[in-house]
């Protein structure tokens, strides 16, 4: 590798997960890559997601729609989260669907229509607490929306809402009052071709939430949502390694102290090995003295506290160099570690670990 610090991002494995997870459920999928496709970059998952067999895309904010279609990307794209009052003009005039959780913003998509439909799929809250019309306004909205779909004002492309994963009771719980929302909403006239409300998650473990569309969004880029089953369990292939070259070794006596605050000290004498990596990078400093490392195909540990810009490693008397490469994680099929130790080491969720990825680590494409 060259440069100081480097993410490889596989977009044949996002290409060959989506069509894995397409092929397990059945139904369109709406691959989901939003937050910069969680840190391996929009276009490229966006690009190798299509090519996959995704029908659409999906991402939380308009601006992340409109960088795509910047980027020549015509697929569908379908975008959740909207600031208060936003204008929704440039998004239909792109032909963006529009996520809408409220009758404020069902009038204001209505009123970006600019002589054509603007594609619409109404959110229903079914219990997250998050964004969605509340069930109270589930009759209005959809008859509204109805309305403005007679109009031509409206498309009304969707239904969808999010599970929770607490629990499979939790979830059964929660799509039990999207089916109701599906009911009032024919009720009063609307028959929208999609219904979406399974992500990874329950894509793969609830198949009754499948419904005729599923939003993936983490399985695409190789990694498991699960605590009990890893991503080669499911048939998926991380996309993305981080990985740095060895910026400096040093042979330290016993008793040698070990980055700030010294928590780490040398119990004998041994090689420090200094990796390029830091928070600054998203490297998580909570992982400190516990992230794992490879270096030259044998596995070792944080030494000491992670700092801003790199972090040391303990390698005993391993004949490791400068220049060498360092894997923080990857594909554990290669024996690399896997991203959720790092989650696990810093008390968060794989997902994290990825998106958190900062912009001064190159991003390198390949494809396997």
């Amino acid at each position: 590798m060259t440069g100081l610090r480097e993410a490889t991002i596989d977009v044949g494995a996002i290409a060959a997960n989506v069509r894995h997870l397409r092929a397990l459920t059945g139904v369109e999928a709406i691959a989901v890559v939003k937050a910069d496709g969680y840190g391996h970059g929009a276009v490229r998952a966006a690009r190798a997601a299509l090519e996959g067999g995704a029908a659409r895309l999906g991402v939380a904010d308009i601006d992340e729609a409109l960088a795509l279609r910047r980027a020549g990307i015509d697929a569908p794209i379908l975008a959740w989260l909207h600031a208060p009052g936003a204008d929704f003009a440039e998004a239909a005039a792109r032909g963006i669907e529009l996520g809408i959780s409220s009758v404020d913003q069902l009038t204001a998509a209505a009123a970006a229509s600019a002589g054509h439909p603007v594609g619409v799929h109404l959110k229903l809250e079914t219990g997250l607490g998050r964004n969605g019309i509340a069930p109270a306004e589930w009759r209005l909205a959809c008859a509204e929306a109805a309305r403005l779909e007679r109009l031509g004002r409206l498309r009304v492309i969707g239904l969808f809402s999010h599970l929770s994963n607490t629990s499979e009771a939790d979830d059964r719980a929660a799509l039990a009052r999207f089916d109701e929302g599906v009911e009032v909403a024919a009720s009063v006239g609307l028959a929208p071709p999609l219904r979406h409300i399974a992500a990874t998650h329950a894509a793969i473990a609830l198949p009754e939430a499948r419904l005729n569309c599923v939003r993936l969004g983490i399985g695409i880029y190789g990694l498991s949502p699960f605590a009990d089953r890893t991503s080669a369990d499911l048939g998926l292939k991380p996309a993305m390694t981080l990985r740095a070259p060895i910026a400096a070794v040093r042979r330290v006596p016993a008793g040698q102290g070990v980055s700030y605050g010294y928590t780490h000290r040398t119990t004998g004498e041994t090689t420090l090995a200094l990796v390029p990596l830091g928070y600054a990078d998203g490297v998580p400093r909570q992982a400190s003295s516990r992230g794992p490392v490879v270096i030259g195909g044998r596995r070792f540990t944080v030494a000491g506290r992670i700092a801003m810009d790199q972090l040391v490693v303990d390698v005993g008397d391993a004949p490791v160099q400068i220049g060498d490469e360092a894997v923080l994680f990857g594909d554990p099929t290669l024996g690399q570690p896997a991203a959720y130790e790092w989650a696990d080491a810093a008390g968060t969720i794989d997902y994290e670990i990825v998106t958190r990825i900062g912009p001064r680590v190159a991003r390198r494409q390949v494809s396997s």
